[in-house]
């Protein structure tokens, strides 16, 4: 495995090296093992598919136009992925800025909406044999405060380490531990909420003449 990682980040170098040489083509072939992971961590933060694929497009603009100031010493999915965080974080600033300037004193804030993770393979394995238990399990996710939903997702959905968590989402590395601990209790909470809901109300329906 360490082998495969660093033959990886090698043709990475290989592939940025060209780019900044001027075969602008390969840029497609650098980024396009991390476009699902851009789209979904832009996704969860903003929770509007268009929006995600807007910022989706911006990230991969703005890493182009930036990409000599990449240094090599991080991982290029690291990097790419805190460009994508930021552009959502950005997105959803001025999303507030414009919702607050049309808020009535009637205004009620609208239902989430689940996050569609089409490819969730890290909690809890034994769940995933039922799309019943993932579809819980994403509204689950969806339901976080936006700090912890933004940790859950680079954390335990794109499979980031503390160490590159904690470097998108501009925190200590015992900062991100310790907010990411809160947030898996949550969503143990939330899923478990739902899960017994769920389970009600299917008994229920059986009892029901």
């Amino acid at each position: 495995m360490p082998d495969l990682l660093a033959d990886r980040k090698n043709r990475e170098f290989e592939l940025i090296d060209r780019v900044l040489g001027g075969h602008h083509e390969s840029f497609y072939e650098l980024i396009s093992p991390y476009e699902h992971r851009v789209f979904m961590t832009a996704y969860d933060i903003l929770q509007v598919a268009a929006d995600a694929e807007e910022v989706a497009q911006e990230a991969f603009l703005k890493a182009f136009r930036s990409l000599r100031s990449f240094r090599r010493e991080a991982q290029f999915s690291t990097w790419l992925l805190r460009i994508t965080a930021n552009e959502a974080r950005m997105r959803l600033r001025k999303r507030r800025e414009v919702s607050l300037d049309s808020l009535s004193p009637n205004h009620e804030e609208t239902d989430y909406t689940p996050i569609l993770l089409a490819d969730w393979r890290e909690i809890p394995g034994e769940a995933l044999l039922r799309e019943e238990t993932r579809r819980l399990l994403r509204e689950s996710i969806a339901a976080l405060p936006e700090n912890y939903r933004e940790i859950i997702t680079l954390r335990d959905v794109n499979g980031l380490s503390t160490a590159e968590t904690a470097e998108i989402l501009g925190l200590s590395q015992g900062n991100a531990k310790v907010r990411l601990l809160r947030a898996r209790i949550m969503l143990r909470d939330l899923f478990i909420e739902r899960l017994r809901s769920k389970t009600k109300r299917r008994l229920s329906r059986e009892a029901a003449p």
